[in-house]
């Protein structure tokens, strides 16, 4: 029998490394593909190679006609779209770049899987940023963190899309084409809203990936800043949950197809940043040097998803706790500390 195959954009990234690393365990034919721009590719392609053989091709998805080229006579049983701008800061210092390797490269994808390889499932990494700054959502402060007033649930994906932030529009664009072309052009497309996922292989730096971040920069005995006052909230979800859902997603994938799903720690693994410096804090057993500076342009004082409809298409909800994943992950960063001193 065939072995099923599948493409990962991004591959060599924090979320498309560990997808693959997945699909390779469970048997999978695996293909890579990443432009190798940002910092750890190259460290999390030689730790793929310890899971089995891959495909590795590195070019730009900018590019529409390397694109075709690479898709010509090619099946793919699914593709999950990871590769992108990642930080909302860099889109706002530079949004042409940000628009062509979001909103551009998505579409490139898109439509060569249209054309040559269309009965594949196709998933997009989406974003919670496609909401923007929900400034008609009541929030209040409990407990010391910042909270929706009256959303227990979270947010569900009914809450109206309004962009903000270069980083904003350009994934929202691309999150759009991705749900269009279920609609006119009958591909099984996916869009998961993803809230803030962390995890092993997180490269997290100030710009993104907060949450590794703190845990880096804490283990190098460096400073953090933190801009507003440390009591946004977000709900996160460990690595692993989230390759979860794609596996799940794909394997339900005649309910799925078509469908948006926020994707999120959900209400019950909601964290502050000052919650987690906290929690860094009393697990390493020293304190954090701690600056704070201005709130960042479209930054959310609260976004929690409402991860109902996921659980009920596709069977899907996070099986660890904030406190269990984060703990794994500063434990991974101490067993690991060479590779963020290079």
């Amino acid at each position: 029998m065939e072995r099923q195959s599948i493409l990962i954009t991004g591959g060599a990234g924090f979320i498309g490394a560990n997808t693959a690393r997945r699909f390779l365990q469970d048997g999978w034919a695996v293909t890579v593909w990443d432009n190798l721009s940002r910092r750890g590719g190259e460290m999390n392609l030689a730790w793929l190679r310890g899971f089995g053989a891959f495909a590795f091709e590195q070019f730009d998805l900018r590019h529409a006609h390397e694109v075709d080229s690479k898709l010509q006579g090619r099946h793919f049983d699914l593709i999950i779209h990871c590769a992108g701008q990642v930080a909302v800061t860099s889109s706002v210092t530079n949004p042409r770049e940000d628009f062509e390797c979001n909103a551009v490269g998505t579409f490139n994808l898109l439509e060569g899987v249209r054309r040559l390889t269309p009965k594949a499932m196709f998933i997009y990494a989406s974003t919670n940023k496609v909401y923007g700054h929900m400034d008609d959502i009541p929030v209040v402060e409990r407990d010391g963190r910042y909270e929706y007033a009256d959303q227990p649930q979270g947010l569900s994906e009914q809450y109206p899309l309004d962009f903000y932030s270069p980083y904003g529009c350009s994934k929202g664009a691309a999150d759009q084409y991705v749900r269009d072309y279920a609609r006119i052009y009958g591909l099984a497309t996916v869009c998961f809203r993803q809230s803030c996922i962390y995890g092993w292989r997180q490269f997290g730096i100030e710009d993104q990936g907060w949450v590794a971040w703190f845990i880096i920069a804490h283990a190098l005995g460096q400073s953090v800043t933190i801009y507003g006052n440390g009591r946004q909230t977000r709900d996160v979800l460990f690595i692993d949950d989230l390759v979860d859902a794609y596996l799940l997603a794909y394997q339900q994938r005649v309910r799925t197809a078509g469908q948006v799903y926020n994707i999120g720690g959900g209400p019950k693994n909601q964290l502050s940043l000052l919650e987690l410096l906290k929690h860094i804090e009393a697990k390493r057993g020293r304190k954090t040097e701690v600056r704070f500076g201005d709130w960042r342009p479209g930054d959310q004082r609260v976004f929690v998803a409402d991860i109902r409809k996921a659980k009920a298409d596709f069977g899907w909800q996070p099986a660890h706790d904030c406190q269990t994943g984060v703990n794994k992950l500063i434990d991974w960063v101490d067993a690991n500390l060479d590779l963020f001193r290079k």
